[in-house]
């Protein structure tokens, strides 16, 4: 019987329940693992955890993705304004440098002029009558015809006309042997061996000569001669290169 004494002398006799010991246990266990995990959860709480039963979204980035697209694309933007001014800014200093180029071309002949008209009018102690002022010539690359233009003035007392002759030879080598050809021969433009000139201040002798196969100018002879009252001689002779328009 489960409750049954029975007194033997000074000692109680309890029956003995098995299982009994392992329930003590098993309840002590179970107990001490729910203050274990209290514990664990209490002290997680104090180091900064929560815990949710859903997982947080993470921060958006969305709004900082578009400004930085924004951005970028300002930035294409710039560049390309950028390497557009730099090709107007070259485009705008080349016109400049062609723009000074010309207007110092432009100077350099106004110059020319101005000592050529002064010559005329206020002609040094050394210059008198009739003079050979200059000899231009232009010729196109690979081209053989060459356009040419004699300046004749008459400086000192130019208050009466001065009228003559002129006559120009061009000096080369051809095959080897040098050359002397009349104007006259080179030129369809000259039918005399002496140009006919009459001015009072200047006058220019202007055309077009065609050079021969194979020849080689080296210097241009032009000789001039006044006739009457005013009769005088003067003879001049340009290095070819150096009157060649460049």
């Amino acid at each position: 019987m489960a409750s049954d004494r029975k007194k033997q002398g000074e000692y109680i006799v309890v029956r003995y329940q098995p299982g009994q010991r392992y329930k003590r246990w098993l309840i002590l266990l179970v107990v001490s693992l729910i203050f274990a995990g209290v514990g664990y959860l209490a002290g997680m709480a104090q180091g900064g955890f929560r815990f949710t039963t859903e997982a947080e979204p993470g921060p958006d980035l969305s709004g900082e993705l578009s400004a930085m697209r924004t951005q970028q694309t300002d930035l294409q933007q710039q560049m390309i304004n950028l390497e557009r001014g730099r090709k107007i800014d070259q485009q705008a200093l080349s016109q400049a440098r062609h723009t000074i180029s010309r207007l110092e071309d432009r100077l350099s002949s106004v110059k020319a002029d101005l000592t050529f008209y002064k010559n005329i009018m206020a002609p040094s102690e050394s210059d008198n009558g009739l003079t050979i002022q200059r000899l231009e010539l232009e010729q196109r690359p690979g081209d053989r015809a060459v356009r040419f233009k004699l300046v004749l003035t008459q400086v000192g007392d130019n208050r009466s006309y001065i009228a003559g002759n002129v006559a120009v030879n061009v000096i080369g080598e051809q095959d080897g042997k040098r050359q002397v050809v009349a104007l006259r021969d080179l030129s369809k433009d000259i039918e005399d061996l002496g140009i006919r000139f009459r001015y009072r201040y200047f006058q220019d002798v202007e055309g077009v000569m065609t050079l021969p196969d194979g020849f080689e100018p080296l210097e241009v002879q032009v000789v001039a001669k006044a006739e009457g009252r005013k009769a005088t001689q003067t003879e001049r002779t340009f290095e070819w290169q150096s009157v060649m328009e460049k």
